[in-house]
This record gives structure tokens, C-alpha cells and sequence, in this order.
């Protein structure tokens, strides 16, 4: 089983029928799309997530006239947005394709541009690399990188080197993360015979790494 990481770029329109206008708004930004699915009728639904004015968000599905129902809901710091619409042929393409060659798009789908979303892949590498000249011309999609798939909390501990991985299963043992923190950085140290400096650098970066991956 492969992890294939990709960029995936409609040319004529985008994803569902609000991309674009959400897309060109200074008012919202497009930040995750959790799903997008097919259905048995020819329509489909999908949920995405996004930053900024929900009435202007709502204004804008309105207005859409593939927009068949859409529900806008708003959170604390985000925007959540159903919609169930009728898909343009290319989109239904491209899915068709991933569901009959038997392939997972691991969601969420990260916005990128005005157009691009990097997605994940997951499915035999034959396959995805027989599946890839089949994808409708008026989609871009460019493949970033390939690798074993792993679950997600294990792909983010894979991004760190192995003394960051080291350093952070020892800092665990030793009790650093526990509340109240029971370890110093010169405890860690010790266990690892390192400097006080050298964990706290690794400890730094093994948390912005994470801090990056978790945010929002």
C-alpha cells in the first residue's frame, strides 16, 4: 500500500460549484475539504471548511445555481459549509475513476491556491500510476511525492530525525510532557548524555513541527 501526495488542480471551475466565488472573495478563505462524495441520483454533496464572513459564505451559495440545499454553520474560528449540488462532468470523472480503480482520497483535502488542493492518495502503486494518465485533461494533477502509507500520527512522528524522534520518546519516559512536568531538559539530557542545549533545540523543533501539523 502506497501514500501518493499530490496537487490536484481543476481548470474549469473547482471542486463544487462555490469554489471559485469563494475562491475570489476577499471576505473568505478555503481551508479544508473534508468530503466530497457522489450519489446514486448524479448529484453530489460535499463539506468543507473555511475562514472568514459566514453570511458572506452563505450569500455566495445562494447564489449558485448547482447549489441545490446548503447548511452554513459557524464556529468560534471557522466556518463549516454542506452542500448537496449537481457536479460538473469532470468532477464526476475524476471521482468515478478513484472509486472504480478501488482508490482512497485520505481526507481532508488542503486548499493551496485559488485552484489547487494538495491531496493524499492511498492505493496499490501500480495502480495509482495506471490511474494517473486516465485523469480527465482539464485536471491537473501533479504528484509531490510517494511513500509507504503510514496512520496519520505515525506519518507526523516519521517527519522528525531520528534523534528528535529519540529525544522525544525519552522526554515522555522521563515524565517532560506529563502535568505537572516531572523532568527537566538536563534530565533528559542525562538519560541521553547530551547537552542541556542540544535537547532543548530538539525539543523546540520537534514542537513547532507538531504545532504546524495540528494547527488549523
Amino acid at each position: 500500500m502506497r501514500y501518493v501526495r499530490t496537487v490536484i488542480t481543476p481548470q474549469d471551475g473547482g471542486i463544487h460549484p462555490v469554489d471559485e466565488a469563494l475562491a475570489d472573495d476577499p471576505a473568505v478563505t478555503r481551508e479544508l475539504l473534508h468530503n466530497v462524495s457522489l450519489l446514486d441520483d448524479g448529484t453530489a454533496i460535499t463539506l468543507f471548511r473555511l475562514s472568514g464572513d459566514a453570511e458572506r459564505a452563505r450569500e455566495i451559495a445562494d447564489a449558485a445555481r448547482e447549489v441545490l440545499d446548503h447548511q452554513v454553520s459557524a464556529g468560534d474560528d471557522h466556518v463549516t459549509v454542506y452542500a448537496h449540488f449537481v457536479p460538473t462532468e469532470t468532477i464526476v470523472d475524476l471521482l468515478s475513476l478513484f472509486r472504480e480503480y478501488e482508490l482512497i482520497l485520505d481526507m481532508p483535502l488542503e486548499y493551496t491556491g485559488r485552484r489547487s488542493l494538495r491531496a493524499h492518495i492511498v492505493g496499490e502503486e501500480e495502480v495509482i500510476r495506471e490511474v494517473v494518465p486516465q485523469v480527465p485533461d482539464d485536471v491537473g494533477l501533479e504528484l509531490e511525492q510517494i511513500s509507504d502509507y503510514v496512520p496519520e500520527e505515525q506519518r507526523l512522528f516519521a517527519m522528525l530525525t531520528d534523534r528528535q524522534q529519540e529525544t522525544l520518546r525519552t522526554a515522555l519516559e522521563v515524565g517532560y510532557y506529563r502535568v505537572p512536568r516531572q523532568a527537566t531538559h538536563q534530565d533528559i539530557a542525562e538519560d541521553l548524555d547530551r547537552s542541556d542545549g542540544t535537547v532543548g533545540e530538539h525539543l523546540r523543533k520537534i514542537e513547532a513541527q507538531v504545532m504546524a501539523a495540528i494547527a488549523p
